[in-house]
Formats: structure tokens, sequence, C-alpha cells
């Protein structure tokens, strides 16, 4: 093959795989994420782990439910982008470290729970 006639074998190439590579998206949404129901504290709702997974309270209002998934579902990705971490005694939310024993768990005002109430609605 000569040069030009591989230039233009090339160009054709590329035309052709332009056109070709497009992505199928499935109609319905795959998601992975493990959730759990389990005996949680009354008032307690649900909770995102750091592991990836979610636990929900086995005597959750299944009215409630999907609005409880999203919400926890806006933390385990506060956690993959590194805004959101927390151990036994602090919540960290970028990169402030925040007491649990000085606040109530799921207020509204707290900085990580403002984004998931309102992404969540």
């Amino acid at each position: 093959m000569t040069s030009r006639g591989f230039k233009s074998f090339l160009l054709l190439y590329c035309k052709i795989k332009q056109f070709m590579a497009f992505k199928i998206s499935p109609f319905y949404n795959i998601d992975s994420t493990p959730i759990y129901n389990v005996d949680m504290e009354d008032g307690i709702l649900g909770k995102a782990n750091n592991n990836g997974t979610i636990i929900l309270n086995k005597n959750l209002d299944p009215k409630k439910k999907e609005s409880v998934i999203a919400h926890e579902k806006v933390h385990l990705d506060q956690m993959k982008r590194g805004d959101l971490d927390y151990d036994d005694q602090n919540v960290y939310w970028k990169g402030k470290k925040y007491s649990r024993k000085q606040m109530k768990e799921g207020a509204k005002n707290l900085p990580w729970e403002k984004e998931a109430y309102k992404k969540a609605k």
C-alpha cells in the first residue's frame, strides 16, 4: 500500500469509527449499592457507611424508603469525593473536624446534611 493509499484508508477508518463509537445506555438504572435493613435506634432512619453500604431502619415507613435511600446516597457521594468521613468520635467535612458529642446527628444545619437534604428532595 502506498503512503497516499494508507492515508486514505486511515482517514476512512477514522470516519467510520467516529460514527460507530457510540454508547447504548440501558433504559433502566443499574445501582449496585448494598442496602441492608437492620435494627436501629428510634429516630434513626438510615446511615451511609464509609464502606459504600447503606443501612436502613427495619421499621422504616415504606413510604419514606426511597427518600431515605436518596439522602444516604448523597452522603456516599460526599465520601467518594473525599468531602465527608467519620469515625466514632468525629465527623470530618472538607478538612474540618466536628465532634459527634457536640452535634445533633442528622441536623439540617450541618454542612454535609444541607447538601443531602437539598439533593434528595
